[in-house]
This record gives structure tokens, sequence and C-alpha cells, in this order.
């Protein structure tokens, strides 16, 4: 699947992730993108389907990490998951810092970030036009994330 065209020029001459035909679907690309996340904790997962308010993409997957070495984990996670079955990004952004790690796959963008990155940038504000896809975290993600916002069990 070739990446979307766009209307920025550096979007426009972006290379074309590789995709293997069992990721060519953004949702499926998406669930293997959290699923993999998932296997280092990285939490309080959204996805947003965005082909409503941009032309250079389909989905969104925000994740956090609880330290720049998590995200850098939760990172390395998706790459290598996803290179296992085949797919390659089309570029990764942030990896030096890891307070903000961006992949892209082309017609899933994918953005792990360290909490208080993530609060400060709040994507999530900024994409609140977007359509929510419904994802349910496994039990220990969600007890991950309670223990990390300082909730009660």
């Amino acid at each position: 699947m070739d990446a979307k065209p766009s209307t920025f020029p550096a979007l426009r001459t972006r290379k074309a992730p590789v995709l293997p035909e069992s990721l060519s679907d953004p949702k499926a690309l998406a669930m293997a993108i959290v699923e993999a996340a998932w296997s280092k904790n990285g939490y309080h997962t959204r996805i947003y389907d965005v082909r409503k308010l941009v032309d250079y993409t389909d989905l969104f997957v925000i994740l956090t990490g609880r330290s720049d070495r998590q995200v850098t984990a939760i990172a390395e996670a998706i790459e290598v998951t996803l290179k296992s079955k085949g797919a390659q990004a089309s570029g990764i952004e942030g990896k030096k810092s890891s307070t903000w790690v961006l992949i892209d796959y082309g017609s899933v963008v994918v953005h792990v970030f360290e909490k208080t990155a993530r609060d400060h940038y709040d994507l999530d504000k900024l994409w609140a036009d977007a359509e929510v896809v419904e994802v349910v975290e496994p039990t220990w993600v969600q007890e991950f994330s309670r223990v990390e916002n300082g909730e009660d069990w």
C-alpha cells in the first residue's frame, strides 16, 4: 500500500511503508501495533480515525509510556514485532529524545509519548473531532494505567 498523497510537500515525497497483505487494512495494522505496545506496558491507548480530517493517513494510534526508557522499549517492540510480520515503517522520528516517538506506517501513524509529553502536546484534544476507534486494553494494561494515574485498586 502506498502512502497517501498529501497537500504538504514534505509528506508527498515520503517513502511508502512496506506492508504485507495481512496488515494492509488500517485497523488490522493498528491492532498489531497496540498489541506490540501492550507487551511493553504501553497504556492509555487511543486510536483515532482521521480520514475525514487529513489526507496523509487513516488512523492515529496514541500510547503512553511512563519514562523515556519505556517509550523507547515500546517503540522498539512495535518495530520488531511488525518487522517479524513483514512490515517496515516509512519513517521513525524522536528515538534520540524518547519523549515522543513517531512511527509512520502510511495508513497508520503511531505516537508513543512519555506521560508528561503527552499531557503537554495533548494530541487527544487536538484530534477531538476525529472518530474514536474503540479498543479495550487487556486487564494488566488497565491495572498498570490505574497505578500510574494514582488510582486505588
